[in-house]
């Protein structure tokens, strides 16, 4: 198998639940298609090569593994829930942000050390969420003092392009936030 990442080369993302087929290069980036239909854009270098289309009709089917991965990852603090609601509800991107989701060790961390990482994870997220269309994301960040909530709103009210407002409190209870992408911010 090469070790370079090609059309057609299955790839996961670093850092992400992501993977798929590479269907498009250009410049230093690639667009994968994932088990669920996106068309995602990665650089080169956040994708990890994990086979080409040969190696995996060899092994398995792609699909096949992907299921044995999913049933594997029982806890994920970033999850594409894909109940079917209606047309705007189809795809939600949850991002957990309580710190024990996002560092494996925080002891050593001041509380605006953990809110720095919290609001950059946010950013992070969201901003990748606009990039790739996705139209509804759930910023878990519980109850406490506020603190989080305040910076997320704060940060939200930064892009014109969203819109939110707090998330389903029989589903998330009163420590979750719903942000809603609009694909076309000029209407």
């Amino acid at each position: 198998m090469s070790k370079e990442i090609n059309l057609g080369s299955f790839v996961e993302v670093l850092d992400e639940d992501f993977s798929g087929k590479v269907i498009k290069l250009q410049n230093n980036e690639a667009v994968i298609l994932t088990n669920d239909g996106f068309e995602l854009t990665y650089s080169i270098n956040q994708l990890i090569l994990i086979g080409d289309g040969a190696a995996i009709k060899q092994a398995s089917s792609f699909g096949a593994i992907e299921q044995a991965k999913i049933q594997k990852h029982t806890i994920n603090y970033h999850k594409v829930n894909t109940e079917k609601k209606s047309k705007k509800d189809e795809i939600v991107l949850e991002i957990d942000l309580h710190i024990e989701k996002l560092v494996k060790n925080f002891k050593h961390l001041s509380n605006f050390d953990i809110l720095n990482i919290q609001v950059d994870t946010a950013r992070y997220k969201l901003e990748f969420a606009i990039k790739n269309r996705i139209p509804k994301l759930v910023f878990i960040h519980g109850m406490g003092e506020g603190v989080l909530k305040t910076e997320l709103e704060y940060l939200f009210g930064r892009y014109p392009e969203i819109s939110f407002q707090d998330a389903n409190y029989r589903k998330y209870g009163l420590g979750a936030t719903e942000v809603y992408v609009k694909q076309n911010p000029n209407h």
